[in-house]
């Protein structure tokens, strides 16, 4: 029996549902048409089924629609453990209630027409909507529930992206006023229709009514009540499915005795939480990052190898043979694991039921900046006059960082680590982290002035900055919990930190930072730098004076 690959299927449950949500939005916008007239509903309609009613768009269609469903019933077969996020069960929800509230939409919309030659028309289907309060509020909530899980599905696949950031509100905007035009227009379509039978004693132009007579009610009815049939079974017969043991049993074993005894096809990370075993997965268990990781002691011989996305993550983390994903890794036979990052040594098992306490990936611009030889300066000063210093110190870097639309992450020791994009977009969070330098570098001349004569040797900065994805989330323990960020783009920016040190600068700033920022700095040195775990290099911009990149940046309000 051929296998098909997780990727094939996320691939195809992603077009199929890509070609789904175009046809809804060209629906709901033929429905928005409403506002202006029943004559303009009209006009879009036939330009409408002109392509959905044609054949090829027909087979596109109704296609889609089966492998879409298809696809999330085996999605849910193959889902072990139905513990998920609030978000995700409302798609799940919201997708398996849709064909109950389409059938008879559907129907009256393309089943009746095939058998009686005659085809719909807005007059009819909102007469016989709007005279009955039942199918209007139906038709309500089935408009509310397609579009809702097709902007969740939407959301799960772009939130990830790179350029999601970029247009955030504009589609959050799109996603609420989508269907609020689409009700409007039906609404006003339907009032229509009901003054031009007050007025003319019939239902709007007579031309858009069919004369021809229904075919027999009981035969649609029957009709009906099979697809309920259908429907009904399929979801059914999944959920059985899901319940027998007739797909084998495997055991998770893990370091401390525990195990975990599940049904073939069952992720490692699927296994844990089915048995109540706390195991990290920060991105949820989508591959996303590497914080499920485990290492295999035993039996590793004979399971599936690594697929495309677990295996990029491995071997951008430089992971030996014998470490796999938790949340991609569906061993055959048995196994003995060792998480590698343990919830109960990192003391964060409480932390894992809180809301968003698993973090979540943002783009962010990143700011790295340390005093230089403070060690050396701190040694001829009495305690209480350093603590003084570092004060004022810290300070300025807050009002530096704040000022310019960032968040203090952290102090430590006499460094600081800021980031820059919770709330704003990344080429803006990347233009508030070079003017937060610009101002850094401005801070700390004034701070010589300042102490110039109990100084020996004036402070001076060393300033990293760098973008990309972090994972941005409530991390510590107790008390000392504390929104932070993790990843990658952290250890970089802290990598420029020590390079401006290296160079003898007061910033080291990555390309890729300045060039989303839209700013142009030629003229200063550029390098390549290599980093650990990154077989590409790094293009880094060093500024011996940060203050003067503010005559290539706009006025700060």
């Amino acid at each position: 029996m051929t296998i098909i690959s997780a990727n094939t299927r996320k691939k195809t449950h992603l077009i199929s549902g890509a070609v789904l949500g175009t046809f809804v939005l060209l629906h709901f916008f033929n429905h928005s048409l409403g506002l202006i007239s029943i004559g303009a509903m009209e006009t879009g309609r036939r330009a409408f089924t002109l392509v959905w009613q044609s054949v090829p768009g027909t087979i596109l269609l109704y296609g889609a629609l089966l492998l879409h469903f298809l696809m999330a019933l085996d999605s849910l077969y193959r889902r072990q453990t139905l513990r998920m996020p609030v978000g995700e069960a409302l798609k799940i929800i919201f997708g398996l209630s849709l064909p109950f509230l389409l059938i008879p939409h559907v129907i009256a919309a393309r089943v009746e027409p095939l058998l009686t030659g005659v085809n719909a028309d807005y007059p009819g289907i909102l007469r016989a909507l709007w005279s009955s309060s039942i199918g209007a509020t139906r038709q309500t909530i089935a408009l509310l529930f397609v579009w809702s899980h097709a902007c969740l599905g939407a959301w799960f696949w772009m939130r990830g992206r790179d350029w999601f950031p970029r247009y955030e509100i504009l589609l959050y905007t799109v996603a609420l006023l989508v269907p609020i035009f689409a009700l409007l227009g039906f609404v006003n379509g339907a009032r229509s229709l009901a003054r031009d039978y007050a007025e003319h004693g019939g239902y709007g132009d007579r031309a858009y009514v069919s004369e021809q007579p229904r075919r027999d009610p009981a035969r649609l009815e029957n009709i009906r009540l099979a697809f309920y049939a259908s429907f009904a079974g399929l979801i059914g017969g999944t959920l059985v499915l899901r319940a027998l043991p007739a797909r084998g049993r495997i055991r998770v074993r893990y370091p401390d005795g525990r195990m975990a005894a599940v049904n073939l096809g069952f992720s490692v990370l699927e296994a844990s939480r089915a048995a109540g075993i706390p195991h990290v997965s920060v991105c949820g268990g989508r591959g996303r990052c590497s914080t499920c990781r485990v290492r295999v002691i035993q039996g590793l011989e004979g399971q599936p190898a690594p697929e495309a996305a677990e295996l990029a993550t491995l071997s951008r983390i430089g992971a030996p043979d014998n470490v796999r994903l938790a949340c991609q890794f569906r061993p055959t036979h048995n196994v003995t694991v060792v998480p590698i990052l343990d919830t109960d040594s990192l003391g964060i098992k409480t932390q894992l039921a809180r809301q968003n306490g698993g973090g979540r990936e943002r783009r962010v611009a990143v700011l790295f900046c340390d005093l230089r030889d403070f060690t050396r300066i701190a040694e001829h000063k009495l305690p209480y006059d350093t603590v003084f210093l570092l004060n004022r110190y810290f300070e300025m870097i807050g009002e530096a960082v704040e000022g310019s639309g960032g968040v203090i992450d952290k102090f430590i020791g006499d460094g600081a680590l800021a980031i820059f994009g919770l709330k704003t977009t990344l080429p803006e969070a990347c233009r508030q982290a070079l003017a937060a330098a610009v101002r850094l570098s401005a801070g700390i001349r004034t701070l010589n002035q300042t102490f110039e004569g109990e100084l020996e040797q004036p402070l001076r900065l060393a300033i990293g900055l760098h973008a990309g994805p972090a994972i941005v989330g409530e991390m510590g323990y107790g008390q000392a919990t504390s929104l932070t960020a993790v990843g990658d783009t952290i250890n970089t920016a802290s990598r420029l930190e020590g390079l401006a040190k290296e160079h003898d600068a007061e910033l080291a700033v990555s390309v890729e930072l300045v060039e989303r920022a839209g700013f142009s700095i030629e003229g200063y040195r550029r390098m390549d730098i290599s980093l650990r775990g990154r077989q590409a290099t790094l293009e880094t911009w060093i500024v011996e004076d940060a203050a003067r990149l503010s005559d290539v940046m706009p006025a700060q309000d």
